[in-house]
């Protein structure tokens, strides 16, 4: 986040991203009968449809132009506070009521390489629907334009707030896939790491429970803020769009309860990962630990033949360095000692081959189990 208004600055200062895209203007006007689609050039002609359909919906793409917004907020008359937060992109999901319209804020995401999310502001006054975007190529609201052009569904036939319902509801539905998508990035992940754990796979489970942070800090507030729509007095909302509504509030929750348990996931899935490297790492010291532990009584036997006192000398400087076959009898030895020491761990279980206490009834417990 980059605020881009000094300390001190009058509330309602509309400063542009410099590097936003300039703004597009796209006009859909409706009624039950009929339906205009256009895109204008000059905010002043906009007014050419006010009054003129029951419902009429701008929607502008880019947010590089404060002249643009400020026209268009003259126009409509809406609150230099509101327009400024449309202008600094930051903002959470919430609902704000002045005298004429509502002001709502939520965020569409979609998921390429990388999550991406894009701030979706919303006016709602009687008979029209002010939306800005940020001006990202793709958005989930072509739906909607769908469903208006082709006259799907009762949208023609209902007024403004069933399109502001409507534009909410494809936000929330399009959250749905990208959930779909890091459940099935979770599932190949929790394979890898369960088949062969590496530094790659667990960087891709951190990548995903930034992500899965993000849309936590998106839903959350779109919660309480749809909330707040339904049990507020809302003079425009009439009654059968509080029951779409609710059913808005209702798949927000179950995003949530699914946002949660993916981000369980993936933090099981990491504590698998060192859990994971942890068991490897005790499986190598174990294997390293059995091999020293062979070798200690073969280096000490190695280690006494090995100083060499002349027998000549004394009886008792090592009589076997004359035997004539002293060197095939020590190794015959050692071979004795490393193959008695195998047997031994292999009789404790510690090869990884578990002893059967018991006789023949041990056995026999074993086959019914």
């Amino acid at each position: 986040m980059r605020r881009r208004t000094p300390p001190g600055t009058p509330p309602g200062t509309l400063i542009v991203d410099p590097e936003a895209p300039p703004p597009t203007i796209r006009i859909l006007a409706y009624g039950p009968q009929d339906v205009i689609e256009q895109e204008v050039t000059n905010p002043r002609q906009v007014r050419d449809f006010l009054g003129k359909w029951p419902v009429t919906w701008v929607n502008v793409e880019g947010l590089g132009n404060a002249d643009t917004i400020s026209q268009l907020g003259e126009i409509f008359g809406l609150h230099r506070l509101a327009l400024e937060d449309v202008i600094n992109v930051h903002q959470r999901a919430k609902i704000e009521q002045y005298s004429e319209h509502y002001f709502l804020v939520t965020r569409m995401a979609k998921l390429q390489e990388s999550l991406e999310t894009e701030q979706l502001s919303m006016f709602v006054g009687r008979n029209f629907v002010v939306t800005f975007q940020e001006g990202y190529p793709g958005d989930c609201l072509e739906l909607v334009r769908e469903r208006i052009r082709q006259k799907r569904g009762r949208i023609r036939e209902a007024g403004f707030d069933y399109l502001a319902y409507a534009l909410l509801d494809a936000v929330v539905d399009c959250y749905f896939p990208v959930l779909e998508e890091y459940s099935e990035r979770l599932d190949i992940l929790e394979d890898a790491i369960i088949a062969r754990p590496d530094r790659d796979s667990v960087a891709r489970v951190h990548a995903i429970k930034q992500d899965l942070l993000t849309l936590r800090r998106i839903l959350w507030p779109q919660r309480e803020a749809l909330n707040a729509l339904l049990r507020d007095d809302t003079p425009l909302l009439t009654n059968e769009t509080r029951l779409y509504l609710r059913d808005c509030y209702d798949h927000t929750v179950q995003l949530i309860d699914l946002l949660e348990s993916y981000r369980e996931l993936a933090s099981d899935l990491t504590d698998i990962y060192l859990s994971s490297v942890s068991n490897r790492t005790n499986e190598i010291m174990r294997v390293l630990t059995l091999i020293t532990t062979i070798f200690i009584p073969l280096s000490f036997i190695a280690g006494v033949y090995g100083m060499n006192f002349n027998p000549a000398v004394s009886p008792w400087n090592m009589p076997e360095l004359d035997w004539y076959w002293g060197y095939p009898a020590v190794l015959v030895l050692m071979a004795i000692v490393a193959i008695a020491e195998l047997l031994f761990f292999r009789q404790r279980g510690w090869l990884g081959v578990p002893r059967l206490r018991g006789g023949n009834g041990s056995s026999q417990n074993q086959k019914e189990i």
